[in-house]
């Protein structure tokens, strides 16, 4: 999960320099909106049919309020000071909490979402919850999917000289307008299977679920090198292991039985993210130009 959402930071960030800190809440509105389609399917839909639809409704969600929001708050703010649409991101974050927070039924509290019956999987000792195969599968379809399409299709290509110079592109007929829009779509899309793949995993959605783990993508994506997307893929999977790790065996640790358990995993995540930043300051992968998209 975090490294679908860190690669929505990744991409913004290596083609306009900007990190939209309002992605954590383009994963959250992208949960509500795959919730709000599955309260309307007809009583007794099977959960494995809905999760198609609920996926593309809450999609749908998420890349229109991305797209939105690159066209009426960051795109006026393209040429101004990095602190402009830096405090743009924030206030928008805000404002997207208050309107789920207002007009979306019950929002106040946390939702449940439905969840798969039967008991989980036993995997050589590992016990995986049935909740849980859907980000197993769905994250590495999508990372490979978004490999291949910035390698090989032309609007990837387009991205990439986007991202190592802006202005040279669109003199060689790059529409840089486009390809700035695609980046925020593609991301707020990864951002809602995230958020579904997080509903199945917790039961449930709530309108502050997007600043935490976009704290943890966006630390996912400077792990792995901001502006390479196979650093962000890299950075989330280092950072979900790192915390569960951390919050399973540290405790025996000898003198270190108080620092376990999953109350601490948020403190050794961000402990992770200092160590990396201060002896690796580019990232795992670093920053590589031509992957910058």
């Amino acid at each position: 999960m975090y490294g679908l959402i860190a690669i929505g930071y990744t991409m913004v960030y290596g083609i306009v320099q900007l990190i939209n800190f309002a992605h954590g809440e383009i994963f959250m509105v992208g949960g509500f909106g795959a919730l709000t389609v599955f309260l309307i399917l007809p009583d007794g839909f099977a959960l494995g049919a809905a999760i198609p639809l609920m996926i593309l409704g809450g999609v749908i969600v998420s890349v229109a309020f991305a797209t939105a929001a690159e066209r009426f708050a960051y795109r006026p703010l393209r040429g101004a000071p990095r602190l402009a649409p830096l405090i743009t991101a924030i206030g928008l974050s805000i404002v997207l909490q208050q309107i789920v927070w207002m007009w979306y039924p019950e929002a106040k509290k946390d939702r449940s979402f439905p969840q798969f019956d039967g008991a989980p999987f036993d995997v050589f000792g590992a016990t995986i919850q049935r909740g849980d195969l859907f980000v197993i599968i769905a994250a590495p379809l999508c990372m490979i999917a978004l490999g291949l399409f910035v390698s090989k299709t032309r609007s990837g290509r387009g991205m990439q000289a986007t991202a190592q110079d802006p202005d040279t592109a669109k003199l060689m007929g790059v529409n840089t307008d486009r390809i700035i829009v695609m980046a925020f779509a593609i991301g707020a899309a990864f951002a809602a299977i995230a958020a579904v793949a997080y509903g199945l995993k917790n039961g449930q959605v709530g309108f502050r679920m997007g600043f935490l783990m976009g704290l943890k993508a966006f630390t996912a994506a400077v792990l792995g090198g901001i502006g390479n997307i196979y650093g962000a893929m890299l950075g989330g999977i280092v950072l979900g292991v790192a915390e569960a790790l951390a919050t399973g065996y540290i405790a025996n640790v000898p003198g270190m039985d108080l620092f376990g358990g999953g109350a601490w995993k948020d403190v050794w995540a961000f402990a992770l993210l200092i160590l990396v930043l201060l002896f690796r300051p580019q990232g795992l992968l670093g920053e590589r130009v031509a992957d910058r998209a």
